[in-house]
């Protein structure tokens, strides 16, 4: 990067903000406790008769805990606390059976953690078979499994591949052994290999891989040798998050060498180096954070202008709504969000109570939905078109060019703003992220968000 671009974005404070990833508008921090289980069930039953719907399954079981880590997560040294939580589940989606309409079919099914390749074989088949009671896949659908590939084996990938999974998403995080042991996470090059080599071998046509910048240790050398490693592998999708420090939110991450994290200009230039290496093997871009081979439905969306984002991230599903099981699980209606108990134990006793678990989120008010679909796109094609906001969300015209006329004030002109919208050139897109919060009208002094690079 050209030292006087990477002085321009410092003067803009890119590293310095703390914003959101704007996987949701508004973003999780400013749910409320006045969406409960009744909307949810009554969002439900709202849906139409032979309609599509992305569903979602978290596992918040890891048989070890990754210091970097900051999900929702829980150790076990026993599969019986997995095995209740898998009952529950089932549960949930009986009780998600009786007030989906008829006809409702997966455009996705999705199934993250945790480490859901913690089930056994048999936990496996039986949350397969209970999914397919509840819902068949609609044609084309994607069935995807986050894969530790420390912990899959075999018996447990029969039993995935048999069940439809189509796409396997492994994380590797990085490949180097001292940035391995700093975060707590050894894998190595060779049990990742292994793991993507049984996958293959099971005719799974698409693969998902995840690596971050911005671990201890981590220099443009070394990050460079994992991204070679990787691409040895041919994944058809790469997600390349940054590493979010967090250690108010999630404490384990105290226990990674803080002063041997990159400087915030450090991360930028191993993302540079990384970004650049992936496209130099021919992988597009996704947005600020994805790359996909040319063939991909990620690439594909991005060139059809259908590329969307939620909890997940890029995705080019294009069912209207997705709904969360399991412990803290979130749920997207055209009405808002819905989310369930954090907390394993609160998730279970509503579970068991024939009730469901939703303990907060937010229906969509006011401009919420236009400004929900103003940083989509930001975020997905770096561009707003004025003509879909006028169109679908009855936006004024005079309106938004002075939101925009602002934005561009705001980031000393860098941005291009015409009669047809706003737009982020290459060299403003470091700044995506805090462009976009220019666009939320939700307060963030309270909210305790990740580096914007």
């Amino acid at each position: 990067m050209r030292m006087n671009t990477r002085t321009q974005l410092s003067r803009l404070g890119l590293f310095d903000a703390k914003v959101p990833r704007y996987t949701s508008y508004p973003t999780a921090p400013h749910f409320g406790a006045a969406v409960t289980g009744g909307d949810f069930a009554s969002w439900i039953r709202g849906l139409p008769e032979n309609g599509t719907i992305s569903l979602y399954l978290h596992v918040p079981f890891c048989r070890k805990l990754c210091w970097f880590c900051a999900c929702r997560t829980q150790g076990t040294a026993t599969m019986s606390p997995v095995a209740a939580y898998v009952e529950t589940l089932k549960a949930e989606l009986d009780m998600l059976a009786t007030h989906l309409p008829a006809g409702t079919r997966l455009s996705r099914l999705h199934w993250g953690g945790g480490t859901p390749t913690l089930l056994t074989p048999e936990l496996m088949q039986g949350l397969i078979d209970k999914v397919r009671q509840v819902a068949p896949f609609a044609e084309g659908a994607e069935f995807s499994v986050e894969i530790d590939p420390n912990e899959i084996d075999e018996a447990r990938l029969d039993v995935l591949a048999g069940g439809g999974m189509n796409r396997a998403s492994i994380g590797v995080q990085d490949f180097d052994e001292q940035i391995q042991e700093a975060i707590g996470r050894p894998q190595g090059f060779e049990i990742t290999r292994r793991a993507v080599e049984m996958i293959r071998a099971r005719g799974v046509a698409s693969l998902n891989a995840d690596i971050l910048y911005g671990l201890p240790h981590q220099t443009r050398a070394r990050i460079t040798e994992t991204v070679q490693k990787l691409l040895s592998f041919a994944p058809d999708r790469v997600a390349l998050y940054g590493y979010a420090h967090v250690p108010w939110m999630a404490k384990r991450q105290q226990l990674i060498p803080s002063d041997a994290l990159p400087t915030p200009p450090e991360r930028l230039e191993l993302f540079e180096t990384a970004r650049r290496l992936f496209a130099w093997d021919g992988y597009a871009e996704i947005g600020i954070d994805h790359f996909a081979a040319p063939d991909d439905g990620l690439a594909i969306a991005r060139k059809t202008g259908r590329l969307r984002r939620n909890f997940q991230g890029y995705t080019d599903d294009g069912a209207e709504v997705l709904i969360g099981l399991g412990a803290s699980s979130i749920s997207r209606f055209p009405q808002g969000y819905a989310q369930n108990a954090p907390a394993t134990s609160a998730y279970t006793a509503a579970i068991r109570e024939g009730s469901f678990a939703t303990t907060r989120g937010h229906a969509f008010a006011g401009d919420d939905l236009l400004r929900a679909r103003m940083i989509e796109m930001l975020m997905c094609d770096f561009r707003i078109h004025s003509d879909e906001l006028v169109a679908d969300y009855g936006a004024d015209p005079s309106e938004l060019a002075a939101l925009y006329a602002r934005t561009n004030a705001r980031f000393e002109g860098l941005l291009e703003v015409t009669g047809e919208g706003l737009y982020i050139p290459a060299s403003a897109r470091p700044l995506t992220r805090m462009i976009a919060r220019e666009f939320d009208a939700y307060d963030m002094s309270k909210a305790r968000h990740s580096s914007a690079v």
